[in-house]
């Protein structure tokens, strides 16, 4: 069951717009080992509440972080570079889905557009979705430009939790933010998709701090029961206003 009552009711989206790690796909963990093996190569021991603090954070910002925990600033790009090979390698060898995950999204295929709003490089993201058979659902894949990447782009897609990965998801899926939703595990990225104007469900363990009203509904997993039974009574896509 969820763990707050249901805020959206009576409310239906024209777009979903899903994070991807520790939303669709079980990667936390990855990213998990993979920082622990980041700092063993350096012989760093980070503070307590580390992974924590990095949950949702950008790849190259954790980097950051990571290199700060030493107090070597100068090896950030290192580190980055050295985390971001360790969670690929993590990812080809195990691309699980979360509880509810697949059964949600396939529900959801072809009722309304679907994209996912990520902070990971889009061939990780790709690959992930790829090999557990949920790419093909999704109309847009958003995640931030490159870092310094130049190239001309006028507006740079900036990493959570500014808004733009979700600002762009719901523009692509031709949605207006606040008709859109998002489903996310990290508070980073619930401050991205609220700073975008979209209503927001937080997926796993409800908060304890003032951070449980950032999200409009709470579930410990996407096939909880109250979950699918709004689904379900959303009105036919002509008729949702």
């Amino acid at each position: 069951m969820t763990d707050t009552p249901n805020a959206l009711t009576g409310w239906y989206p024209e777009a979903v717009v899903f994070d991807c790690d520790g939303t669709l796909m079980d990667t936390e963990s990855h990213w998990q080992d993979a920082r622990n093996q980041v700092f063993r190569d350096f012989g760093i021991h980070p503070a307590p509440g580390f992974a924590e603090r990095a949950k949702g954070v950008h790849y190259i910002a954790c980097g950051r972080m990571m290199a700060q925990e030493a107090d070597k600033p100068k090896l950030a790009g290192e580190m980055t570079g050295s985390l971001l090979r360790h969670f690929m390698a993590q990812v080809a060898k195990d691309p699980v889905t979360m509880p509810g995950a697949a059964d949600l999204v396939r529900r959801l295929s072809g009722r309304l557009p679907l994209a996912v709003a990520s902070n990971c490089p889009l061939e990780v993201v790709e690959s992930s979705l790829e090999r557990a058979g949920l790419l093909g659902h999704f109309e847009h894949v958003v995640v931030p430009s490159e870092e310094d990447s130049g190239g001309g782009a006028s507006e740079p897609v900036r990493p959570k939790p500014w808004p733009d990965v979700y600002a762009t998801a719901a523009r692509l899926c031709g949605a207006a933010p606040q008709r859109a939703l998002a489903v996310e595990d990290s508070m980073t990225g619930i401050e991205s998709a609220l700073r975008a104007g979209l209503r927001v469900i937080g997926v796993g363990p409800r908060p304890r701090s003032e951070d449980a009203t950032r999200a409009d509904l709470w579930v410990p997993v996407l096939n909880a029961p109250d979950l699918t039974a709004w689904v379900e009574s959303w009105p036919p896509r002509g008729e949702r206003g």
